[in-house]
């Protein structure tokens, strides 16, 4: 979570990336997606948790989205606000209207701006002239919020540990930026596979690697990486924007596709992740995505529990704080009781 200077001078929470963030808040943020998600299944219909009640969220998405629209609309809505959806085209972006601008009205009307973009420079410019937190849901650099969804589902079903190997198979994009960016704050062992000539990013991978407390890998060979992998994970070849590079991604990404044959490598009890969409056949199997060790499906639907746990605590942080301090010394009676 870092901390900006708003337009008004004063000091507010944006979610861009993981800078400003440790591991203590990462798993202070995982505990808290723990209860909200207990807190859904429980009580799906009660009006007494909503801790963003009257609150608007202006939605703004200048790519195709399923997950990550579905899952912040209506965690806005359970949280007890009301998300405003905005197609970045519809209001022309840096083009009908400044960015500097849209940040500005924004922030009279709305109480945070979630974006989905592709120049990464543009949520920073957002950030940089808002009043209000903003949250990056998606650019061409990083995907933040995916890779918490992601460690948190590790988090929740007790795969998380400093000696976890997280092999990355594929293309070195904005999803393995983002889990570049958290092998600089958590300790793990990471491990990107990727063909030559498709690097992550340079400067990511620099800081990521002079602060990680675990390891940062980079293989060519797929199967060597898939060794003894406690997760395999991969996304597809060709992203939004890069449709011409099509036949020859497939070319260079053909060895690196996450079968029963690369599954073997892993630990037998190694699970499978992807953070969808799939193209079944390319980067995955079939017969791997739907099998056993695949944990795709509980990944895609922790975006919903984490991003709600993110919100309260960039919208309301007296109920975040809250919540923690009762966590603390709840901890401690059962120690002492212990």
């Amino acid at each position: 979570m870092s901390q900006h200077q708003s337009g008004n001078g004063s000091k507010k929470r944006d979610f861009l990336g993981f800078t400003g963030l440790d591991a203590a808040k990462i798993i202070e943020l995982f505990d808290y997606s723990l209860f909200i998600k207990q807190e859904r299944h429980a009580n799906r219909n009660s009006d007494e948790f909503r801790p963003i009640r009257h609150k608007t969220v202006a939605m703004i998405f200048n790519k195709p989205s399923l997950r990550t629209r579905v899952s912040f609309e209506l965690g806005v809505y359970e949280l007890g606000g009301h998300a405003i959806s905005l197609e970045g085209k519809s209001i022309g972006v840096g083009e009908r209207e400044s960015v500097e601008d849209i940040a500005r009205l924004l922030s009279r009307y709305n109480d945070a701006i979630v974006a989905r973009l592709h120049e990464h420079e543009i949520i920073e410019t957002l950030a940089a002239y808002a009043d209000i937190p903003v949250i990056n849901a998606l650019t061409d650099l990083s995907h933040p919020c995916q890779i918490l969804a992601d460690a948190f589902t590790l988090y929740e079903k007790g795969l998380w540990r400093e000696d976890t190997k997280v092999v990355f198979v594929g293309d070195g994009n904005n999803v393995a930026n983002s889990w570049i960016e958290l092998a600089g704050i958590l300790p793990f062992h990471f491990v990107l596979a990727c063909p030559e000539g498709y690097l992550s990013d340079e400067k990511l991978l620099r800081q990521a690697r002079a602060n990680a407390k675990g390891s940062i890998e980079i293989l060519h060979d797929p199967m060597e990486a898939a060794r003894n992998a406690d997760v395999l994970y991969t996304d597809v070849w060709t992203s939004m924007g890069q449709e011409e590079e099509i036949a020859e991604r497939l070319k260079a990404f053909a060895p690196f596709q996450i079968n029963s044959k690369m599954l073997a490598e892993a630990k037998s009890s190694a699970v499978v992740m992807h953070c969808m969409p799939a193209h079944r056949g390319q980067e995955i199997s079939a017969e791997v995505m739907d099998g056993p060790q695949s944990i795709i499906i509980d990944e895609a639907e922790n975006r919903l529990h984490v991003q709600k746990a993110l919100m309260v605590k960039l919208m309301n942080h007296d109920v975040y704080r809250k919540f923690h301090l009762t966590h603390r010394l709840n901890r401690a009676a059962n120690r002492l009781k212990a």
